[in-house]
């Protein structure tokens, strides 16, 4: 959530963002609604100082004996006008605080201008891509054939974007998940956290969820609970309402969680396989930090996501987000996107984001400065680290041979038992 100073002052700045993200929204309303609220405010405090002139001239009549009845019934119909136009201002006030929270962030400077992923400019690549002497499969394919991946029962179980791993694709799912939590944990200096899978709605409004994306959203019916689109969620607001000690900046947080997205608006897209799921497995990164600090923390966090990938000789490439692509929260994100030979694109596997305070200001975060009684908010960051379903894509993919096995990378062996093939049975 913007400052409201900062959109009194700087509307046009505001405006300007907005149509640089592409999105179809005015502040006009907000303004006017904002001029209103500042005209009551006036009128209230000047009828309170009439009231309190008029209250000390009743007590004075009263105190020598006169007649004060009319001056009485007076009073109490201008007390009766504070309370109305109070009331309308709570009202004005209330509307104000509902567009405020669908302001998007305001893209950094560097932040390239754009209309969508298209126009992602990519800042660089690591590794080779493999090069096959037959037809690269679709890990659908590959996941089917060696009896690992099963969507059609999935699909009798749940319906259609869910997944039935067995035996080694399990395995394979569980193994990520360790190695990537061991990674962040012994030699990125994360503090691992298991957060609830479900949270209640100041939650998500914490991370900028709600209000205005409650379509991409599971809610539990009858109950204040949604299910977490992403481990952003439970775990930036681990310090919802709270003030930080500068000197504990910044702070890291790596949790696995199943993630639950509704995929509103995707109808038709990645049907197949494990790219777009209802249901699915990441490992979270998150940082809190200093507000000077935020754009380092970014690089830092970045190449935190990529070292997984770079451990399992992953080819892959960074992209910066354009304005039209930059989420709502976000002032800045780079996307990391994995090849994938069997469909010969590359895919995101990652999104690493500095939401600057946008975050921090909805959940009142904030950290105490040293030697001062001030406070200020935040800087709040996370990414994937990764995405582990898109991670088993990218393995199936990259490391089939041409009998329909499936090396096993190097780096995960010691979390398969050993096992360096997956063959079929």
């Amino acid at each position: 959530m913007l400052d409201l100073k900062f959109i009194q002052k700087n509307p046009e700045v505001v405006q300007e963002a907005i149509k640089k993200r592409r999105m179809d929204l005015s502040i006009e309303d907000f303004l006017k609604l904002d001029s209103e609220r500042k005209s009551l405010i006036q009128e209230v405090e000047s009828l309170r100082s009439q009231l309190n002139t008029q209250s000390r001239e009743v007590g004075r009549l009263k105190a020598k004996g006169e007649d004060v009845t009319e001056r009485v019934r007076e009073l109490g119909e201008l007390s009766e006008r504070i309370k109305g136009l109070e009331k309308k201002k709570k009202e004005i006030e209330a509307r104000l605080f509902d567009i405020r929270a669908r302001i998007p962030n305001i893209p950094a400077e560097d932040v390239p201008e754009g209309d969508s992923d298209e126009d992602n400019v990519e800042i660089k690549k690591w590794g080779e891509r493999p090069h096959f002497d037959f037809e690269p499969r679709a890990h659908w394919d590959i996941g089917n054939n060696l009896k690992g991946l099963d969507f059609e029962r999935a699909a009798k179980i749940a319906g259609s974007r869910f997944t039935l791993y067995f035996g080694w694709a399990a395995r394979l799912e569980r193994a990520l998940i360790n190695f990537m939590l061991d990674i962040h944990t012994k030699e990125h200096g994360y503090l691992e956290v298991l957060p609830p899978f479900m949270v209640n709605y100041d939650t998500m409004f914490g991370t900028g969820q709600l209000p205005k994306f409650e379509e991409d959203l599971f809610k539990i019916k009858d109950w204040d609970y949604y299910l977490i689109p992403t481990a952003e969620v439970p775990v930036t607001n681990i310090h919802r309402d709270e003030v930080l000690r500068e000197e504990d900046l910044p702070i890291a947080y790596t949790a696995y969680t199943p993630c639950f997205r509704s995929e509103a608006g995707s109808y038709g897209k990645d049907t197949r396989g494990l790219i777009r799921q209802h249901q699915f497995n990441k490992v979270e990164l998150v940082r809190f930090s200093h507000p000077e600090e935020s754009y380092n923390q970014l690089e830092i966090l970045l190449s935190h996501a990529e070292t997984i990938l770079q451990r399992l000789n992953l080819h892959y490439r960074v992209v910066i987000l354009c304005t039209g692509d930059l989420g709502f929260s976000a002032s800045k994100t780079y996307d990391i996107e994995v090849w994938l030979p069997g469909q010969n694109t590359y895919r995101e596997i990652s999104s690493c984001s500095n939401f600057e305070d946008f975050q921090a200001r909805r959940a009142n975060i904030r950290f105490q400065l040293k030697n001062s009684r001030k406070k200020a908010f935040v800087h709040t960051l996370n990414g994937s680290g990764l995405a582990v379903g898109r991670c088993v894509v990218a393995i199936l993919e990259n490391y089939q041979q041409k009998d329909g096995s499936v090396v096993i990378p190097e780096a995960l062996r010691p979390y398969m038992d050993g096992i360096e093939v997956i063959e079929a049975k």
